[in-house]
Order: C-alpha cells, then sequence, then structure tokens
C-alpha cells in the first residue's frame, strides 16, 4: 500500500491552521459571562458550536460557570442519548509495529516489549473468555505493521464474529487499526466492519513532526488525517475521531477535535464523527517521553475538556477508557459520556492469561480502571445510569446519514434506552453477580416508569421474551 502522492507534496494544504486555530484561542480570553451563557443558550439547542464559541469555552475559569457547563453537559447527553452507556471491550490482535512514536510503548525499537500476533485460535480464545464475561461488543486494535493488511484484519472480524460460547456473542467489531487505501477500507465494509477508528493523536502539524519520525508511515501526518475519508469513499460511513492528551497543549486539541468534525460534515453532508475519544498519556515501559509530559492535562482541565466537547459537538458518542482511574472515571462520566470500557486487558492475549490466573505484563500502556464487567456495571447502575450493550444501529442501518439524521433532532434515545434495557436485562440473566442483578433490575424498573403507558407495555413484553429465553431483541 504507498500514501497517495498528493499527501507527499510538501505544499499539500490541509484542514487544520495551526496559526488561526491559536488566533481564535488567544482572541477569546478573559470572555464575559454573559458571551458564555449565550453559548451555553446556543448549547441546550444541541446545534453544533462554531470554533470561536467553543474557544470561548476554552478560556472558562470561573467556578460557576464551569459548574453551569457541567450541568449543561449531563443535560445535553441525558437529552439526545437518555441515561445509558454503552460497554465495550478493547482487544489486541498484534504489537508489531513500523513506527517510532515516542509516546508509543509498542514503537518499533522498544527492545523491552515481547512482539506477537494473536493466531486465529488464541484470538478465539480471548473472544471466548470476554463473551463468557458478557461482553457484546469489542474494538480490534493493531499495530502498523504489513502483516496487518486489509485481508488480516478482514480474517479477524470475521473469526470475531463466528466465535459464540453458550449464550456468548460478539455482536458488533470496530476497529482501531492504522489508515488504509480505499481498496482496503472496501475489503472491510464487506467483512462487517462496525465503526473504523483513527486518532490523529495531535493535530498540531509541528508536534506531529517531532513525535512521529520522519520515514515512518506514520510520519505523514495528512496520510493520517485523510484516513477517515478514504473510509467514507470505501462506503463506511461510521467513524471515531480522537486525540492523545498529553502530547501538546489541550485546548489546542480539543480545537481540532471540532474542526475534523466541520470538515466531515462539509465533506459529507452534514456525517459527522459517530464517536470522539480523548484518552490521556500514560506512562509505558521503557518509554521515557511518557514519565513527565510537558502538557500532562490535569483532573480539572480534563473534566472541562470532556464537557466542552460535547457542548461542541452534541450529537457525538463520547469514549471513555480505562486509561483513567476509577475515581477520575465516575466523576468524568456525568459531564456527557455515552460509551465506556471495562474488564480491559491490553497485552497481547490478556483476557486468556487473565483468566488463568496471571497478570498481564508489558502491555502498551498502564490501565487506571482494573474493575470487572461486572464491578463497573454495578457502580454505573449505582450513578443512575442505565448499562447497555446495544449494536441495533449498525444492524438496523442507523449509520452514517441515517444516524445523523436521528442523533441530530435528538430522538436516537427512543431507540437507545428500550435497547439498552434489553441488552442489560440479557446480561442480568445471563452473567450478572447476585449484586449485580439487585442493583440493575432497580434501574431497569425505573427507566421504564420513564415511558408512558403504551411503551411501558412493548418493553415489558419484550423483557418477558427474554425471561422466556429469547435473546437479541431490539427495536
Amino acid at each position: 500500500m504507498e500514501i497517495d502522492k498528493k499527501y507527499l507534496d510538501p505544499n499539500f494544504k490541509d484542514f487544520i491552521d495551526d496559526d488561526k486555530i491559536w488566533e481564535q484561542l488567544n482572541a477569546a480570553k478573559n470572555p464575559e459571562k454573559s458571551e458564555i451563557r449565550a453559548i451555553f443558550d446556543k448549547a441546550r439547542s444541541k446545534v453544533r458550536l462554531e470554533p470561536e464559541e467553543t474557544a470561548k469555552l476554552l478560556q472558562i475559569e470561573d467556578e460557576d460557570l464551569l459548574q453551569e457547563m457541567f450541568a449543561l453537559a449531563r443535560q445535553i447527553k441525558e437529552e439526545v442519548y437518555g441515561e445509558r452507556i454503552v460497554f465495550f471491550a478493547p482487544l489486541y490482535v498484534g504489537n508489531k509495529c513500523r513506527n517510532n512514536c515516542l509516546y508509543c510503548g509498542f514503537r518499533h525499537d522498544n527492545k523491552s516489549i515481547d512482539r506477537k500476533t494473536l493466531t486465529m485460535d488464541e484470538l478465539g480464545e480471548e473472544v471466548e473468555v470476554l463473551e463468557k464475561s458478557g461482553h457484546k461488543r469489542l474494538i480490534l486494535v493493531y499495530g502498523e505493521d504489513d502483516n496487518y493488511d486489509a485481508d488480516f484484519i478482514a480474517k479477524t472480524i470475521k473469526k470475531v464474529y463466528a466465535t459464540k460460547v453458550g449464550r456468548g456473542e460478539i455482536r458488533r467489531v470496530n476497529i482501531n487499526a492504522a489508515p488504509l487505501d480505499v481498496p482496503g477500507y472496501k475489503k472491510l465494509h464487506e467483512a462487517g466492519i462496525g465503526t473504523f477508528q483513527i486518532f490523529q493523536e495531535t493535530y498540531h502539524h509541528d508536534t506531529y513532526r517531532k513525535l512521529h519520525p520522519a520515514g515512518d508511515r506514520k510520519g505523514n501526518y495528512a496520510w493520517r488525517l485523510y484516513g477517515l475519508d478514504r473510509a467514507m469513499e470505501a462506503g463506511i460511513d461510521d467513524l471515531g475521531i480522537g486525540a492523545l492528551f498529553g502530547l501538546y497543549d489541550w485546548k489546542f486539541e480539543v480545537m481540532g477535535l471540532l474542526y475534523h468534525t466541520i470538515h466531515f460534515e462539509k465533506t459529507f453532508d452534514g456525517v459527522g464523527p459517530h464517536t470522539i475519544s480523548f484518552p490521556r498519556i500514560e506512562s509505558a515501559l521503557d518509554v521515557p517521553f511518557t514519565l513527565n509530559p510537558k502538557y500532562k492535562v490535569s483532573d480539572d482541565d480534563f473534566k472541562k475538556l470532556v464537557a466542552i466537547l460535547r457542548l461542541s459537538v452534541p450529537y457525538t458518542g463520547m469514549i471513555l477508557t480505562a486509561r483513567e482511574s476509577t475515581k477520575v472515571r465516575e466523576e468524568v462520566l456525568p459531564l456527557g459520556v455515552s460509551q465506556v470500557d471495562a474488564g480491559s486487558r491490553i497485552g497481547i492475549g490478556g483476557y486468556a492469561e487473565y483468566d488463568r490466573g496471571l497478570i498481564p505484563e508489558k502491555e502498551q500502556f498502564q490501565l487506571g480502571d482494573m474493575r470487572s464487567l461486572d464491578e463497573a456495571i454495578r457502580d454505573v447502575c449505582k450513578q443512575g445510569c442505565i448499562p447497555s450493550f446495544c449494536t441495533a444501529d449498525y444492524r438496523c442501518g442507523r449509520t452514517g446519514s441515517h444516524f445523523m439524521s436521528i442523533a441530530k433532532k435528538s430522538l436516537i434515545h427512543n431507540f437507545c434506552i428500550p435497547n439498552a434495557i434489553f441488552t442489560f436485562k440479557e446480561y442480568l440473566l445471563d452473567y450478572a453477580s447476585p449484586e449485580t442483578k439487585t442493583a440493575g433490575e432497580e434501574v431497569i424498573n425505573k427507566t421504564i416508569k420513564k415511558f408512558d403507558a403504551a411503551k411501558q407495555k412493548i418493553i415489558k413484553d419484550k423483557l418477558q421474551l427474554i425471561s422466556d429465553g429469547k435473546r437479541d431483541i431490539y427495536i
């Protein structure tokens, strides 16, 4: 696979203008309370904000305004998606990598990492462990290596879907992998991919060049930046973007994510990213860069950026990962988050190792939240949210423009909440501990009561089917 020549042209101009972003951030300093509250009023209408408006939110220091923003972020998320939190698990397929990203434990020159690619049998074993815990949604993760081409990724997708144990099955496979060309993306589309996710890592051009050595395929900023455009061209219309916070100034990265969103909307008739991820850099084995990064994001600033992203792109799913500690996850969850991973292991073969009583070593980075899926679900219930394993949008064709037309009108919760109830009921019957069953049934009953009588009857009738043994019921 060769990089398109246009991305090799030193005069190629992309849609991220570093100087313009800093001009907007500097011009937004010391905003008036009236300006901020006017932006809050616009955000309540759940319309995507403009860069100048987001820049002002990024400069808020007033504690009263911050608390108003946090409350509004939760309100917007609940009005769009309801009080549900989607659960998934990452599954690392291979850690071979041709790149030497300065911040990554899997970088090519890191001799402290054992290089491994799962065989199809080993991949099946990993999936079985995840299915036995109750997972229905996975994101497969790969290093950037010639062995992990589109044909290999498609093969792993098919293997995951074909692996079933007991009542367990994976109903949606998302992918986090290196950018492909259009023919490669088409192969993944045919294999039944869910979302394709690419993190730009940092949107700041000079920082990107410093952290990604010249000569590496990942060293080409534009090839990566337009990677999801090629996915759309190939028919994959469910996309996820993200930045690794801590590589550069967090305010700049938020603006980069917003400009990436605007680019999608302008290029693809209003279709923006289905998800935005915002992981913070964590320490990794034999990676000095991660020990004391210059742009480390504090917990307080992390809360701000999550809330600002929710206000700025109200329709998008927002992913909070297990990189964060349990305490931070519990504090940030109410600020607009809609998806989390749980029970995660990020070493190659880590789930099977852990299932055998071993602690996986030499992972890409350190996880902050090591709770089991069951524990994390129970704690989410205690926060008043309903866990979900729903995959219905993808399987019903509610992706791309169809999804956006529903989400931007704040109607997607009409599907999300009933489907959350159905998939959570499955989990409670098939996998949950007694303590989680008690907490879960309480949340389900409270959630059902929020519907009118007619909808309550429909939901209760379908719940009875699930109790009678039927599975995979959705609307």
